[in-house]
């Protein structure tokens, strides 16, 4: 079991403060890796570091220098950076026709472009360990269209996209980028989607051959591999994390 062993390692979890980003970083510090979580809500971030052993930096990833900043932090904090998880995330739900500008650019923001400026901003300091592992989020919708959530679907896409060219890119680095891509897990998100979308539960669980809803705690084992020395030849996959929900007829 040498090879899942985190010990000495440092994980930045991007949204890490609840849900599906959670679950991963109790995994990783299970695993024995120093844990900084990031995200926007101070309270509810500093809570969920105590509950895990972790340390909380507060930021918002869409604003300039703010994934420089929260790397910073961990290197200040651990005295370097080995994993990185891009979990922050946002959804609007509507019609297609209906969306603002501002709508878009904010889901398209917070999802994909902050998990890129994480990934070049935790470039250099894994160059400077001698390599590292990337975890990026995202979703069935990184497969499925979903008429209620265009903006959400094109990031998820777009994660998975990044994650193929980064790994191709950062292969030489001793880099490893991967995709995570859960289905439907019992998250805040997903209870305002249940909320939202009449009959959702329902076809989640006609479709799943696990028969439920996913939980945050399902993400910790796959966190843990791609983030270990067990995925030393695995780079550029999207893998599913979804009860059999993207493989059934």
């Amino acid at each position: 079991m040498s090879r899942f062993d985190l010990t000495g390692k440092t994980a930045l979890i991007t949204g890490g403060n609840g849900g599906i980003g959670l679950g991963m970083a109790q995994g990783l510090s299970e695993a024995g890796a120093g844990i900084l979580i990031v995200g926007r809500n101070a309270a509810k971030g500093e809570a969920a570091a105590r509950a895990i052993g972790a340390s909380f930096f507060a930021a918002d990833l869409t604003v300039e220098g703010a994934a420089l900043d929260a790397v910073r932090a961990a290197v200040a904090r651990f005295g370097r950076l080995d994993i990185l998880v891009n979990n922050a995330g946002i959804a609007i739900r509507k019609a297609p026709q209906d969306y603002s500008l501002a709508e878009w650019n904010a889901v398209i923001t917070t999802n994909l472009s902050s998990a890129f400026l994480c990934c070049q901003a935790a470039y250099p300091e894994m160059v400077r360990v001698g390599g590292g592992k990337i975890i990026n989020i995202g979703s069935m919708m990184s497969i499925f269209g979903a008429a209620y959530a265009v903006p959400y679907g094109a990031s998820k896409g777009g994660i998975v996209q990044m994650t193929r060219s980064l790994a191709v890119a950062w292969a030489k680095d001793n880099i490893q980028v991967n995709a995570v891509l859960p289905g439907w897990i019992d998250t805040d998100l997903t209870r305002r989607a249940r909320e939202q979308v009449p009959g959702l539960h329902e076809r989640v669980l006609a479709r799943t051959p696990a028969g439920r809803w996913g939980s945050p705690r399902d993400h910790a084992g796959i966190a843990v591999f791609l983030a270990s020395a067990a995925a030393d030849f695995v780079t550029g996959t999207a893998i599913p994390v979804d009860g059999g929900f993207s493989v059934q007829g």
